[in-house]
Parts: structure tokens; sequence; C-alpha cells
């Protein structure tokens, strides 16, 4: 069979599956069974398949369901949302006041969870009540939401990084590092652009006196020593604005930093792997979730809450990680037998010549290798699209990156950035529908588009740049070579 044929059958095979409505992961196992039948032997293809998922098992996927895991504590706990409070109560008479809350708080949630979804969900549902409320107009206030949802792809613990490295045999620690710069560069200019855009235009966002009664109440400390008795100290000078404003800060957001910085400084130092470092951020996000139950048990301050630390939330959060784990484990699969299947069948090297022979240079086949995924993402999501790719783009001695000799870590954060910018575009778009369920009833999936429009620009103009000057990408990570 010609290679293009086969190619045309796999990835037909796929594109129909989904179409009929099945799962990703059951839709690659079809066209996985027609595949190593026809292109490995017959029968004893099928045997190489069940081969190859044993294989998937491994203990370097351990990261995935580890920050996946830790992303879940946060969230079932309730300090995700505490946290967001205390950034609410620091960030005061700025322009577009709550879409900078939700793009700082976005920001710091990334680097705790992982999850786009979570991201998300949490910022549209604690922020955007209150800002349709105050009379921000949707480009201005569910734009930032689903933007800064998105970094969490590219900041660790970053899931989907993991997996991309993980089924491209690369460093794991190097494309987690690789997306700090990138990550924070986007949510610069997120922030850059909602205040110019509000300064320009204040009718975008209503200004407003938010309220801030709670700054003037004394600051209570009820200290609960047991049999021993209660002891109260209530501070009311001068200064009680300043710490009941500062409070919930140093409480929720300075412990929580310690995560990131026990994840990320284990890895940049090389102190630890990424399944060492995954590990030990679960053990910090358990230990900080059990410090704010303690302080809420011991220690009561006005106006600030403890978490709800218990074995039902941290069961919670086991079994939604399982649940996601289990479907990714399928994933990785899948993917790794239809590599296979379309290596033997001569597709991958039938489309690596045919581009070869068009003398294409490096920056060419990279933009071009983008543009596949933009137009994959509008109508994929982003783990199909990988499966899809990593075939021709990374994975062997036979794909465009070796051929190529293309920076596989600088290649793997644009990946990232494009499936980043796959999120919102429509028409199927994750985060777009993750919006409108959150988003009141009169509002219309075309104004959670055209919401979304201004924020993919800024994220083009940041692909853009990592394209023309790759240093961006792949300064930080050559520190830890």
């Amino acid at each position: 069979m010609e290679w293009y044929l086969a190619l045309l059958l796999m990835l037909g095979t796929v594109c129909v599956a989904m179409f009929l409505g099945l799962p990703v992961a059951l839709a690659f196992f079809a066209a996985n069974v027609l595949g190593t039948f026809l292109f490995i032997n017959g029968d004893i293809g099928l045997v190489f398949m069940a081969m190859e998922f044993n294989n998937a098992i491994n203990f370097g996927l351990a990261p995935i369901a580890l920050f996946l895991l830790m992303g879940e504590i946060l969230l079932h706990t309730g300090v995700a949302f505490k946290a967001i409070g205390a950034i609410d109560r620091i960030i005061s008479r700025v322009p577009g006041r709550l879409s900078i809350v939700s793009i700082v708080g976005g920001t710091v949630f990334s680097s705790l969870s992982g999850s786009t979804i979570a991201n998300t969900a949490i910022l549209g549902s604690v922020l955007l009540p209150d800002m349709i409320k105050r009379g921000y107009k949707p480009t201005i206030a569910m734009g930032p939401i689903m933007a800064v949802g998105g970094i969490a792809m590219l900041i660790p613990p970053s899931a989907l990084a993991v997996l991309l490295a993980s089924i491209a045999e690369q460093s794991v620690a190097q494309l987690l590092i690789a997306g700090i710069i990138p990550g924070i560069l986007m949510a610069l200019l997120f922030f850059a652009y909602v205040i110019g855009r509000c300064v320009i235009d204040p009718t975008l966002a209503p200004s407003y006196t938010p309220d801030e009664s709670y700054l003037n109440e004394p600051i209570t400390l009820t200290m609960n020593f047991g049999n021993k008795g209660i002891f109260n100290i209530t501070y009311n000078g001068t200064a009680k604005r300043t710490i009941n404003r500062l409070l919930p800060f140093l409480i929720y957001i300075l412990p929580l930093s310690i995560i990131f910085i026990v994840v990320v400084g284990s890895i940049f130092f090389k102190i630890a792997a990424p399944t060492e470092a995954a590990a030990l951020g679960c053990i910090s996000a358990l230990g900080a979730c059990y410090f704010f139950k303690l302080f809420n048990k011991t220690v009561k301050i006005t106006g600030i809450e403890g978490a709800d630390f218990s074995f039902k939330e941290i069961w919670k959060a086991l079994i939604e990680t399982s649940k996601i784990n289990v479907m990714i484990l399928f994933i990785i699969a899948g993917s790794l037998v239809f590599s296979q299947a379309l290596s033997n069948s001569g597709a991958t090297d039938g489309l690596l010549q045919a581009v070869s022979d068009m003398n294409l240079n490096k920056l060419t086949i990279v933009i071009i290798m983008v543009l596949v995924l933009l137009f994959l993402g509008a109508f994929m999501d982003q783990v199909s699209m990988l499966l899809l790719t990593l075939p021709f783009f990374l994975m062997g001695t036979n794909s465009f990156q070796v051929a190529f000799d293309i920076d596989v870590i600088w290649l793997m954060v644009l990946m990232l950035i494009t499936m980043e910018i796959s999120l919102l575009t429509p028409p199927f778009g994750l985060l777009l529908y993750v919006m409108k369920g959150i988003a009141p009833f009169n509002v219309t999936i075309g104004q959670v588009v055209i919401s979304a429009m201004p924020f993919i620009a800024i994220e083009v103009v940041v692909l853009g740049l990592l394209i023309a000057v790759p240093e961006v990408a792949i300064w930080l990570p050559s520190m830890i070579e």
C-alpha cells in the first residue's frame, strides 16, 4: 500500500470514529486494531498491540498522576478559593480591578494545579458573577478568565507538558522549566492589555469603590489551648487597615508559594527528578492544607477562615485523580501503538521524504507544524492533536525534529502554546464551552468567542516571539543541563 493511502486510512479511521462520538482512547484503539493487523503481520500485530499497552505503564508517567493529585487536593479542600480571596484584598483601585484579580489569581493557581479546566471553572465561578453584577462588558470579564486558564498548560506543574515529554521520550524536567518564562510573559501581556483597554474605554469595566469595611474591623487573635482555656488578643491600632489587607496574603499565598518553590526548585537545582518533585509537591500540598486547618482550629483572625481539610476531601481528590489518570494511560497506550503502526506502514517515512524533497528550511518547517496544530486545534482536543502529530513531529529517528535538526525543547514549548491557543479557538475550543457553562444564561456562545479574540491575538504574538527568538524558551532549561 502506498504511504499516502496508509496515512489516509489511519488518520481517517481516527477522525471518523471521533466524529461518530467515540472517546479519544477508543477512536485510536479502533485505528490501532486496523493498523496493526494490516501493517504488522496480521494477527501477530494484535499480539504486539497488547504488549505496547503494557509498556505504557511505566514509572516515568508518575508525575502526571501526582501533579493532578496536587491540584485536586487544593481544589477540594477549598484552599484555591481562599487564595483568590486573598489576592482580591491586595488589588484595589486599578482599572479593570476584577479582571486583574482574575489574571493574577489564575497565574498563581496555574502554578499549583496544572489544570486548565479547573483554573477556568474556579475563576469563573468566583469572579464572573461579581463582574456581571458590576457592569463589566463580556470582552473584559470572560476573556481574561479563559486566557489565564490556559497558562496552566505552560507553567509547572503542567500535566500536559509531562504527557508531551513522556510520549516523545524527552526530558520532562527541561520542558517544565522551559514553560515558566513564556507563561509569565503571557500573563504580563494580559495584565497590560486589560489595564490599557480599561484606561482607553472605562465603560468596559465601570469603576467602583470596593467594600473595604472589613479593613476597619479590630483584628482579634484567638488561641485555643484546650483545657488551659482560650486566650484572646484584639488589635485596634492605626495600622489595622494595612494588616487586614495583608494578613490573608501572608496566611494563604505565601504558604502556597512554598509548593511551587518545592516543585520547581527541586527540579531546577537537580535535587529531585520530576517524579520525586511531584511527590514532594503532593506532600507540600497536604502539609499546607493541614496547616490551614490547624490555623482555623487554633487561631482565629477576623475575616479569615481555614481550609476544609479532612479524609473526605482527600478521598474526593484521589477519586478524581484516578478517573483522569486511567483515561490518560489509555490514551498514551493508544498513541504508542498508533505511532508503531504508522511507522510500519511507511506513512511516516513517506511524508518526511515528501517534505524533504521540497527543500524547505528549518524555520519554514516549524511554521508549517505550528499552522497544522492551529488548524487541528479548531476541531480537536489537545490530546488528540498530540497523538496525531507526535509520530511525525517528534517520535523516533524518522521525525521532522530529527531530520531538520530542530531544538526539541523549543519545539515542544511551541506545541504547548499552540495547544493553549486551541483552547480558545472556535468551533471546539474547550474553554469556550467551560465558560459558557458557568456564565449567566443570557450570555451567548458568540459573546464568549468574541471575548476570547483579543487574548488569542496576544497568545499568537507570544508564539511569534518564541519562533523569532528561541532563547526565550530554551535559556532557562539550558541552566539545568
